[in-house]
C-alpha cells in the first residue's frame, strides 16, 4: 500500500523540534495507519517500534529505574504500538516523563484512561492525537486534482466513502475488487473490531456485541433506545450500555447528544449513535449498494457528515461539541457545533438542496449542508 501523508505528521514533527517531553499519545482504531506512522518515525530517527501486543517488548518497560535506564540509554526516542495492552504502561510513562525526561511517542486503539484510574496520575504529562480512518481533507491533501475537477473530486470521495468507508487499506487499494473490498472490510469487523474489543475488555459474548452494533447500524439517524435493543436482544440495559461504552471508546462509535437549554425544554433523553466508518456499518447490515438505489441513502449521508465533523474536530483539537436539538412539538436540528464561547451554528443535512429552518432557540448560525456544499462547510466548520 502506498505510504499516505496524514494530519498528525505536521503535530509529530513539530512536537520532536520541541522541548516538550510529555508523552506523545495517539489514538485512534486498529488499522487506520498508526502503525504505519510510527514505522515511518521510526525509520527517519533510526529508533525501533516496541509493540505491546508482545510480551518481550512489555518485559523491556518494568517500572524499575535500573531496567528503564538501560531502555533511556540505547534510544533518543521511545516509540510503542499498542500501549493499551500493557497493565503498567502509565506508571512506566510517568516514570519516564518525572525521571528521565525523554520523548515518548505511544498509540492505542483504545484509550488507557478507560483501562483504570491510574492514567489520572499522568495528568499534565501528556498530550493526545488522532489517527482515525482518513478525513476528506487527508484524502485532498494524497490526491493531484486540478481545481477545475474539484466538483467531479467531492462527488466521487462522497459516493466512494458512503459504501467502502475511509479506512486506508481500503480507500487506496485501487487494484481490489468490490469482492475483496467487501470482504477486507468483513475481515475487519470480525478481526479487529470485535474480536480485539471483546479481548482487551475480557468481553463473555462476541455475538452479542456483533448483535448490538448491527441494530445500532440499522438506526442510522434515529435516536438508540438501550431499552430496547436490551430487550429485542433478550439482554439487560445495563450490558448493552456497557457494550456501547466500549465501543465509543475504541472509535467504532460517534456519541451524539441531545442539546439540553433552559430557554426552552427539549424532548428528548436519548443518544443518536453514528460510526467513524462507514464501510464498517455497510458490512454489518451487509449492503454495498451504490447510495443512489438506497433505502437508507438519508442516514448514511447524515453518518458522513457527522463522521467527518468528528474527525475534523480531533484531528484540529477544536474545542467544540456537538449535538442533535428536538423539541416537543418534533421540530429538530440535525447537528448543533457549541465552542467554547458558547457560540453556536446550526446544520440541516439534506441529501438534496434544502432551506434553513431555524427553529434553534438560542442565537446561532443556520446553515443547510448538502451534498453539493459538504466539502467546504465541514472544512470551514471550525
Amino acid at each position: 500500500m502506498e505510504l499516505l501523508k496524514r494530519s498528525i505528521e505536521k503535530q509529530i514533527e513539530d512536537y520532536l523540534q520541541s522541548e516538550d517531553y510529555k508523552t506523545f499519545y495517539i489514538w485512534g482504531p486498529r488499522r487506520s495507519g498508526k502503525t504505519t506512522i510510527l514505522k515511518q518515525v521510526s525509520k527517519k530517527l533510526e529508533v525501533p517500534v516496541f509493540n505491546f501486543d508482545f510480551l518481550s517488548d512489555q518485559e523491556l518497560f518494568k517500572p524499575d529505574r535500573q531496567v528503564l535506564e538501560k531502555l533511556v540509554a540505547k534510544v533518543k526516542v521511545i516509540l510503542i504500538d499498542e500501549v493499551q495492552n500493557y497493565p503498567k504502561a502509565t506508571v512506566v510513562l510517568k516514570l519516564l516523563y518525572d525521571e528521565f525526561k525523554i520523548k515518548v511517542i505511544a498509540t492505542g486503539s483504545s484509550e488507557l484512561r478507560q483501562k483504570g484510574e491510574e492514567f489520572d496520575s499522568q495528568a499534565g504529562r501528556f498530550v493526545e492525537h488522532y489517527c482515525l480512518p482518513l478525513s476528506i481533507n487527508e484524502i485532498r491533501l494524497n490526491s493531484n486534482i486540478e481545481i477545475y475537477n474539484q466538483n467531479v473530486f467531492e462527488e466521487s470521495i462522497l459516493e466512494k466513502i458512503q459504501v467502502f468507508g475511509s479506512y486506508p487499506e481500503v480507500y487506496v487499494e485501487n487494484t481490489l475488487s468490490v469482492e475483496n473490498k467487501i470482504e477486507l472490510l468483513e475481515n475487519i469487523v470480525d478481526t479487529y473490531v470485535l474480536k480485539d474489543v471483546i479481548d482487551i475488555y475480557q468481553l463473555k459474548d462476541g455475538k452479542l456485541a456483533k448483535d448490538i452494533l448491527t441494530k445500532i447500524a440499522l438506526q442510522l439517524g434515529s435516536e438508540v433506545s438501550i431499552r430496547e435493543i436490551a430487550s429485542s436482544l433478550g439482554s439487560n440495559g445495563t450490558t448493552v450500555a456497557n457494550y456501547i461504552e466500549i465501543f465509543v471508546k475504541n472509535y467504532i462509535l460517534i456519541p451524539l447528544p441531545s442539546f439540553k437549554t433552559n430557554v426552552r425544554k427539549a424532548v428528548s433523553e436519548n443518544r443518536k449513535l453514528y460510526f467513524y466508518d462507514l464501510g464498517i456499518r455497510n458490512a454489518l447490515v451487509k449492503d454495498f449498494r451504490e447510495t443512489k438505489l438506497r433505502p437508507d441513502k438519508g442516514g448514511l449521508f447524515e453518518n458522513f457528515i457527522i463522521s467527518e465533523l468528528e474527525k475534523r474536530r480531533r484531528l484540529a483539537n477544536a474545542k467544540v461539541n456537538m449535538y442533535f436539538y428536538r423539541e416537543y412539538g418534533g421540530k429538530e436540528v440535525d447537528i448543533v457545533l457549541e465552542d467554547y464561547k458558547k457560540q453556536y451554528k446550526t446544520l440541516e443535512v439534506k441529501v438534496g438542496k434544502g432551506e434553513v429552518k431555524n427553529v434553534f432557540p438560542l442565537p446561532n448560525i443556520p446553515q443547510v449542508i448538502n451534498s453539493e456544499n459538504y466539502f467546504p462547510q465541514i472544512t470551514d466548520a471550525f
